[in-house]
C-alpha cells in the first residue's frame, strides 16, 4: 500500500478512519461537548461532503464549491436523514473509492478542474495534488474526532489508537 493509500484511509500517522469511529453509540456520537463548535457527526459528515466534492472533481464533475463554510456541515434535517451507521458507511464507501484512485499510478498526474470560492477562478490541480488535500484535510477532522473522543470519555476505541 502506497503512502498516499495509507495517508486516506490506513494507520499513517495517526490511528486509521476505522479506528476512529470504532465503537461509537449514535447518540454519543451526536453529543456536542462543552465549548466544542461541532459534534463528531457533523465532523465525519463534513470530511464525507469533501471527501464526495474530491471525488467527484476528479471524475470530471465541476460540484460547485459551497457558498459559505456553514454549508459544509449538515442541517438538522440531514442529521434526521442519515443515522450515524449510515453516514459511516458512506464515509468508507468513499473512502474507499478514493484509495482505489490513489491506487491507480496512471491517473495520479491528470489534471483536475477543481471550482474554487465564488468569486475566485477555477483551479487545475492533479489527481494526487486533490488525494493529498483530501488526505490532510481528513487528518485535520479525525484529529479534531480524537479530540472530541476524548472530551467524550471514548478514547482509545477498543481497537486502540495513540493516547497523547
Amino acid at each position: 500500500m502506497s503512502e498516499l493509500e495509507q495517508v486516506l484511509s490506513g494507520d499513517s500517522a495517526a490511528a486509521p478512519p476505522a479506528f476512529i469511529l470504532e465503537g461509537l453509540a449514535p447518540d454519543l456520537a451526536h453529543r456536542v461537548p462543552g465549548g466544542a463548535p461541532h459534534s463528531i457527526y457533523e465532523e465525519l459528515w463534513h470530511i464525507t461532503f469533501w471527501q464526495q466534492i474530491t471525488l467527484d472533481w476528479i471524475a470530471g464533475i465541476e460540484t460547485p464549491f459551497p457558498p459559505s463554510p456553514v454549508d459544509g456541515f449538515p442541517t438538522v434535517l440531514d442529521s434526521e436523514r442519515e443515522y450515524w451507521d449510515q453516514l459511516r458507511e458512506r464515509f468508507f464507501a468513499g473512502n474507499q473509492q478514493a484509495v482505489a484512485v490513489a491506487r491507480d499510478q496512471s491517473r495520479l498526474d491528470a489534471p483536475v478542474r477543481c471550482p474554487s470560492r465564488p468569486g475566485h477562478p477555477v483551479r487545475i490541480m492533479t489527481v494526487r495534488d486533490q488525494l493529498e488535500s483530501l488526505g490532510a484535510h481528513n487528518a485535520y477532522h479525525f484529529g479534531r474526532i480524537v479530540l472530541l473522543r476524548q472530551l467524550l470519555g471514548a478514547w482509545p476505541p477498543p481497537s486502540g489508537g495513540f493516547s497523547w
